[in-house]
């Protein structure tokens, strides 16, 4: 039975906005619009908690995100687990990569009218605690059951005054003569098609938009890989608190961090968007044997119970929001690969910029916002560059298929071992909390250098001049991998 308060949204009146979709991004934008005096109506198609495997690694920067909105507290009261950095595993052999110090960082911007009674703080619960979020010398980034986030996210912008929630669903995005975007027309229940106006229109409905391409037709993500994830209970990762990366020359990666105190998950990566036939004779073979000992006994269970769930990895670069009344933000808008754990920290400083830009205009003065919005697509690009273009370039090192990727797999991982900077600076690119496209090319391209620099030595002498035309290879490789999705970023 859906509560009446969700069905009785007041169509006779214009809002200032209109947001559709109450995933992450959704209720973020409508709480910061709401707190900025704007009078929003928030459209959800079921506001019962879903049940996802998306979503349930926030990095860093994410966090920060949430400090700078006033939100950070959506991290309570779920039995969160705190996520202190990274352990890279390869061919058994393993480096640790702790997230960066706080010191090392800009303070995070407090923005005006948002961040009031100390919601940049977060609270003390049974998982998550005061001293190591808000006192410890180093970021932190946290996992959890993203329906449990997601229904605090929820509830924050439920007690917003100025928001008006209503749950139905939005069957088409309403246009005036001229193209322009006045509103959404929302299936209710009991009402039918009803039509809503508002001077702008958040399209913020995630990784399987339906209108995303009023941007553009052609505004569509392209999907070259999958994630075929498991719960492993009462797991004994290697190291706790970390995310685990496993890696080695015969297997894809396989990615496992704990999303509370019980439950952990594991993500094994299948290179095409067409899943197994055979799914659980796969894992069997594939994962099975490169699973750390300790984990697995979970392992083992898991597979013997036969759950899985899978999802599409998907990368859509940024399109300009050049449409009057329109604003495409969040997985809507853009989307790159889930190997690094940054989509919601793409989105969440998206949004910090979005209200930044506009959150103090008059939203009937449409051609300012629109002004805005063209000039936050640019200023958008040095943080979600550096983000998207990383998690691409590393799955085709970390999922290797020729002899090129896997030397320069081998490298990054060599890399990472030399310690201090060639684990400091990555990792605040990992993190979320370096928005500098052109020094992450510096530090790839490094990588690369020490790629062609191990394989000459392995050579030796004689073999030199054909590990010279082998490091040209893997510099070409290396280039292919990274230069072109650099470009595609920072000149979309």
């Amino acid at each position: 039975m859906v509560a009446q308060e969700l069905l009785n949204a007041d169509s006779s009146v214009t809002y200032d906005a209109i947001v559709i979709g109450a995933g992450v991004i959704g209720p973020c934008v409508a709480a910061g619009l709401a707190r900025k005096g704007k009078k929003v109506l928030i459209v959800e198609r079921d506001w019962d908690m879903p049940d996802r495997i998306v979503g349930e690694l926030m990095q860093p920067g994410g966090l920060r995100a949430l400090r700078s909105l006033g939100m950070i507290q959506s991290i309570n009261n779920i039995d969160a687990f705190p996520v202190t950095g990274y352990t890279v595993f390869y061919n058994g052999e393993k480096v640790d990569i702790p997230y960066p110090y706080k010191a090392d960082l800009a303070p995070v911007e407090k923005l005006e009218g948002l961040v009031k009674d100390g919601n940049d703080k977060v609270l003390e619960d049974s998982t998550i605690h005061i001293r190591d979020y808000e006192e410890d010398e180093r970021e932190r980034g946290a996992a959890f059951v993203h329906g449990k986030f997601l229904n605090n996210l929820r509830n924050i912008v439920a007690g917003e005054k100025n928001v008006t929630r209503l749950q139905g669903n939005c069957v088409e995005v309403l246009k005036a003569k001229n193209n322009e975007v006045v509103g959404a027309k929302v299936n209710v229940e009991g009402r039918g098609k009803v039509d809503f106006k508002a001077h702008l229109t958040f399209v913020c409905d995630g990784i399987f938009s339906r209108f995303r391409r009023e941007l553009h037709p052609e505004h569509i993500p392209s999907v070259d890989s999958s994630f075929i994830g498991m719960s492993l209970w009462n797991a004994k990762n290697p190291v706790p608190m970390h995310g685990h990366v496993i890696l080695g020359t015969n297997h894809l990666p396989i990615l496992v961090y704990q999303i509370s105190p019980e439950e952990t998950r594991m993500l094994c990566a299948y290179n095409s968007a067409k899943l197994p036939g055979d799914i659980k004779g796969w894992l069997s073979k594939e994962v099975q044997p490169h699973v750390p000992k300790s984990l697995r006994p979970s392992f083992d269970a898991a597979l013997a119970e036969g759950k899985y769930r899978s999802m599409p990895n998907s990368y859509l670069p940024a399109r300009q929001n050049d449409v009057t009344g329109l604003c495409v933000i969040g997985d809507a808008l853009n989307m790159r690969h889930p190997l690094t754990g940054g989509g919601m920290t793409v989105g969440l400083n998206d949004v910090v910029l979005l209200i930044k830009k506009i959150g103090d205009l008059d939203f009937s003065d449409r051609e300012t916002v629109l002004d805005e919005l063209l000039d936050y697509h640019y200023e958008r690009k040095n943080y979600d560059s550096v983000i998207n273009v990383l998690s691409i370039a590393l799955f085709a090192l970390f999922a290797a298929d020729n002899k090129n990727l896997k030397s320069l797999q081998k490298g990054c991982f060599r890399y990472f071992q030399k310690g201090g900077d060639c684990v400091k600076v990555p990792v605040k690119f990992l993190s979320g909390v370096n928005p500098q496209p052109l020094m992450l090319a510096r530090v790839f391209f490094a990588v690369a250098l020490y790629a062609v620099y191990l394989n000459i030595e392995e050579r030796g002498f004689l073999g030199l001049p054909m590990a010279l035309l082998e490091g040209i290879m893997i510099l070409i490789t290396a280039t292919k991998v990274f230069a072109p999705f650099l470009y595609r970023e920072l000149c979309s």
